[in-house]
């Protein structure tokens, strides 16, 4: 599968500059133009960019200005700057990165010296996403690691603890699975018991995998009847996938929930997600492949 192009805009209001550009970048990246940073403001509110070529003198507004804007805004904050300009003074080139620009590149320029900046803040970028995820993301199953959850869980709880739910999901004898089959299957078991919660859940649900089998939920809801049935559709969506082993062999499996809502004597996230837990080993312990709310 071809690896998806990545997208650069050009701001430049003479258009013998976006020209000489776009003959020099077009074949590598999705190149995209603005005329004026008006323009180039708008396209970095709608459109995905991964890199921005920004000329200094421009009418109305400069490149500083929209390069000041650019960071200020959370959306485009992290898109890196290069500015491709004539102004060669150093007052110039050093407002140049006080406003967030990451490189300085004069014209003319040397085609085959901003095509390696080019590529090197885009090889920087990617580097950066990439560390981004994987101190935020479980590597195994893609869903919020440990760490990421109770980050974002604890600033749910901060700030919008009416009507919080925490639910404690856990795999049903999990380390049979792993005992009878093999590692290696135990992991595409924890892999697709993530792939039929995660299809059951809205994206403003935190779903985060808090270490082996285990997973938890935070959610707002007014209904304690609406969390009910969306983990119970979650609990027998599960029971009824199947998976086969290598030996070819049928293998399924159940989950067991509890949860529990947020009160005004609730103290803080710890403390809701024992409740969860208590109601989860209730439901361990009365069976298994049930779901206990803990009232």
């Amino acid at each position: 599968m071809r690896e998806k192009k990545r997208t650069i805009l050009v701001v430049d209001d003479t258009e013998t500059n976006i020209d000489i550009l776009l003959n020099l970048l077009g074949d590598d990246y999705d190149v995209t133009v603005a005329l004026s940073g008006e323009n180039a403001l708008e396209i970095a509110d709608t459109e995905s960019l991964d890199l921005i070529l920004l000329d200094i003198m421009m009418p109305k507004m400069d490149g500083y200005e929209v390069c000041k804007i650019l960071k200020a805004n959370e959306k485009t904050k992290d898109i890196p700057v290069i500015f491709i300009t004539a102004k060669t003074d150093e007052d110039s080139i050093e407002r140049a990165y006080e406003v967030g620009g990451i490189d300085y590149v004069t014209k003319p320029f040397k085609p085959r010296e901003l095509t390696a900046r080019v590529k090197t803040q885009l090889n920087l970028k990617f580097l950066i996403e990439h560390l981004e995820f994987i101190a935020s993301y479980d590597e195994m199953t893609g869903i919020y690691n440990r760490r990421k959850f109770f980050e974002l869980a604890e600033k749910r709880f901060e700030f919008n603890a009416d009507d919080l739910y925490v639910a404690m999901i856990d795999i049903d004898k999990f380390k049979l699975i792993n005992d009878m089959y093999g590692h290696p299957t135990g992991d595409a078991v924890i892999r697709k018991v993530t792939q039929t919660i995660s299809e059951h859940l809205e994206s403003e649900l935190i779903f985060g995998r808090l270490g082996g089998e285990e997973f938890a939920i935070v959610c707002n809801s007014q209904s304690l009847d609406e969390i009910t049935k969306k983990l119970e559709l979650i609990r027998v969506a599960v029971s009824s996938f199947e998976l086969r082993s290598d030996n070819n062999e049928s293998i399924k499996c159940t989950i067991s929930a509890g949860y529990a809502k947020a009160k005004s004597e609730t103290k803080n996230l710890d403390a809701l997600l024992k409740e969860a837990d208590v109601a989860l080993y209730e439901a361990k312990g009365s069976g298994r492949n049930r779901v206990i709310f803990r009232s």
